[in-house]
């Protein structure tokens, strides 16, 4: 079942692009994500089939496996279980079906966690421009797609529109103080090295990805001020993913992601279709499937498994 947005008997927090945001009580959130796609920071009207159960069940597939490494947010994605615990939402069990997360509520941080382990998109732009990243000089003569190491922490502002802006280590700490700037870089690159070894297993380069983090609400069962990893993670809307197996650094690599949707949307805008604003275009229906082909993909590669829809594990 497609979802273009939800509606559900619970007072909304937030939307975002992809996700609508519940409260449950002040201890607990909702988090639903749906089949909405954006690409170039403008939301398309068509929906992409299996994306949010996508997104949701593969944020729990690797919660699963670095919980023994980090805290992180995720109470259960098992819809029938979420259904156990709020039971208002019995009658829309269907539609959240494996795209629901209940979650512990958190303040969080107002700073993505880039992590780059190859030095591409915008970072490798900068680069390319400047020879920097977020202004630090970077080492002379890298090529497009190069491994970084050590990987590069490369933290940025949040922006509820628009791209997020770079800044650096210094400039983080100050807007999320000095202890919890440590936490944060630290976590980081924790969490992208397991995750890089796993990916590695399965044939798949994390070339880059990007975190986020908060302090829990309420009394809980998690320390007073603890950091703790929210949001979705390791995900193809939040990771660059490349088939380890036709990596040739040199230039840009085909990815697992909604590439063939930025592909059309990049052939609108030369042909001068598409101005990059918000009408965008009409989505063809083979965009819409390879795209939808793409994550279901990077799921069975990563998990080993094909999609379960109800979120079961």
């Amino acid at each position: 079942m497609l979802m273009q947005t939800s509606s559900l008997p619970l007072k909304t927090l937030r939307r975002g692009k992809v996700r609508d945001v519940y409260e449950i009580d002040d201890e607990r959130v909702l988090l639903v994500a749906t089949d909405r796609v954006s690409a170039f920071d403008v939301v398309m009207n068509e929906t992409i089939p299996h994306k949010g159960a996508v997104l949701t069940q593969i944020t729990a597939w690797w919660l699963r496996q670095l919980e023994h490494r980090v805290r992180h947010h995720m109470i259960s994605a098992d819809t029938s279980e979420i259904v156990r615990q709020v039971p208002q939402l019995r009658e829309h069990e269907s539609d959240l079906s494996g795209r629901a997360m209940l979650c512990r509520r958190t303040t969080v941080f107002p700073i993505e966690c880039v992590v780059r382990g190859y030095i591409s998109g915008s970072a490798w732009k900068e680069y390319r421009e400047r020879g920097t990243l977020a202004g630090e000089a970077l080492p002379k003569g890298l090529r497009e797609s190069d491994r970084l190491d050590p990987p590069i922490f490369s933290p940025a502002t949040k922006a509820e529109e628009g791209h997020d802006e770079n800044i650096t280590i210094p400039q983080m700490r100050s807007i999320v103080g000095e202890s919890a700037g440590v936490d944060l870089e630290r976590l980081s690159r924790e969490i992208y090295g397991a995750g890089r070894e796993i990916a590695a297993k399965r044939g798949i380069i994390i070339a880059d990805t990007k975190f986020e983090f908060g302090r829990p609400l309420g009394t809980g069962s998690e320390p007073s001020g603890v950091v703790i990893l929210v949001d979705e993670v390791l995900t193809p809307d939040s990771s660059r993913f490349w088939p380890a197996d036709r990596y040739e650094p040199g230039h840009g690599q085909p990815s697992f992601d909604k590439q063939p949707l930025r592909d059309y949307l990049d052939a609108e805008k030369r042909a001068g279709r598409w101005d990059g604003n918000y009408p965008p275009p009409r989505l063809p229906k083979e965009v819409i499937e390879a795209t939808s082909e793409r994550y279901l993909d990077i799921y069975r590669r990563l998990t080993g498994h094909s999609l379960d829809p109800n979120g079961s594990h």
